[in-house]
């Protein structure tokens, strides 16, 4: 009976055991197979963000390539058509895929910065003119509320000194039309349109008023291409630039070189808060005014503002270019010379119709090679500060312009 008890025992033992084995095996298959399914899982998952990311990046690149198509100084037939077609795809794109925006020239910014409202704007590029055109050259800029104030400011004080003669828009950067009409909608004249408009509407008698500091590249090819239409017109005149004749040196100075600056200095030191720049040189401040620069002979013109500057007594005012050319009005070349009169304290302002990319961006910037920062990095100084305001609102520049017009005006009626 004992031993019939044990055998019982013992297969009743062998069956619980191979029972257990059994689960064991099947839990073990279902683990596995669960991490199988898990792995697969996110071996999905990462395909599938690895295939957003990519089309992601694929989307942003057809946009900064559609950027770069009319980041050109050539208008073309397909020209219109392009500026619609980028900003279409920029509007399809998620927050995500604009940051991811970059070309050879393309980056978010070029839709994506708020430079203020473009309807305070005035493309002035309606039709009939009349017998007498009075076209307003600018180079241009892509920042609306300084377009509006710069050069619409100067177009209205023409317009409203001159009510007979209808005031039109060109410029001469194709690449700034370009980024206006496809961001804003606004569609500005080139040279070549504003010249055909002119012939199409029966102008008769054309004054050109360019709002260039100087007769640079610019204006030698606004010139050149009103050359080409000279005998659609009865009589055509070209007005000077904001500072007049060149002259051979740097010691040659005009009544315009010294009315732009008295102005910019008295715009300066009354935004700087000083009552003079005699009482902001006690103050230990200087302003040093940055203009753009040339390769041009007439980049003399810069040395003969900071002559102009010296005969008004102005030991503060500095004449800077973003070109560095002439060489002496490098930014370290300035900084150098504000160190050496020992200036504490630096106010930055442009000495430029408009206060656009290279005011926002090559003066005040953040980077480490705008002016601010190289004012800053110098260590030399207590404070540095910025004045981002372009001639073109000034009054007394204004007016400059209006009587340079009045003296083309009068060349034709003689």
């Amino acid at each position: 009976m004992m031993s019939v008890s044990t055998i019982t025992m013992m297969g009743s033992a062998s069956v619980y055991a191979s029972e257990t084995e059994t689960e064991t095996a099947t839990e073990a298959v279902t683990e596995a197979a669960t991490e199988a399914a898990s792995e697969t899982e996110a071996a999905s998952e990462d395909a599938t963000e690895a295939g957003s990311e990519s089309d992601d990046q694929t989307a942003a690149d057809n946009v900064a390539a559609l950027i770069d198509k009319i980041y050109v100084q050539e208008r073309t037939d397909t020209t219109d058509a392009d500026c619609t077609a980028a900003k279409e795809a920029w509007d399809q794109l998620t927050d995500a895929q604009k940051e991811l925006v970059e070309g050879e020239e393309a980056s978010p910014e070029y839709f994506g910065r708020d430079t203020g409202d473009a309807s305070k704007d005035d493309p002035r590029n309606g039709d009939e003119i009349g017998d007498n055109e009075l076209l307003v050259v600018s180079f241009g800029t892509s920042f609306n509320d300084s377009r509006a104030e710069d050069i619409k400011g100067i177009e209205d004080a023409l317009q409203e000194a001159y009510p007979d003669w209808s005031v039109r828009r060109a410029f001469t950067a194709q690449i700034i039309i370009n980024h206006v009409q496809a961001r804003d909608d606004e569609k500005i004249d080139n040279m070549d349109q504003a010249l055909q408009r002119a012939v199409d509407n029966g102008v008769k008698n054309l004054v050109v008023q360019p709002t260039h500091l100087m007769h640079g590249a610019e204006y030698d090819e606004m010139v050149e291409a009103i050359d080409g239409y000279k005998d659609k017109f009865e009589s055509v005149a070209i007005a000077e630039p904001m500072l007049g004749e060149v002259g051979d040196d740097a010691t040659v100075i005009n009544d315009d070189k010294k009315a732009v600056a008295q102005a910019i200095t008295d715009e300066a030191v009354k935004a700087a808060g000083y009552d003079s720049m005699e009482a902001a040189a006690e103050d230990g401040t200087a302003f040093v005014f940055m203009g753009h620069g040339t390769s041009h002979t007439a980049n003399v013109t810069y040395d003969q503002m900071q002559t102009q500057m010296e005969e008004l007594g102005f030991t503060n005012a500095f004449i800077g270019t973003v070109e560095g050319k002439p060489e002496d009005t490098a930014c370290e070349e300035v900084i150098k010379k504000v160190q050496d009169a020992g200036f504490k304290k630096v106010v930055l302002r442009p000495l430029m119709v408009v206060a656009g990319d290279h005011a926002n961006n090559d003066m005040a910037g953040d980077d480490e090679d705008s002016w601010k920062s190289q004012f800053e990095a110098s260590g030399a100084f207590d404070s540095v500060d910025c004045q981002i305001a372009g001639l073109g609102r000034i009054d007394a520049v204004e007016q400059i312009y209006v009587e340079h017009t009045k003296e083309a005006i009068d060349s034709i009626a003689k």
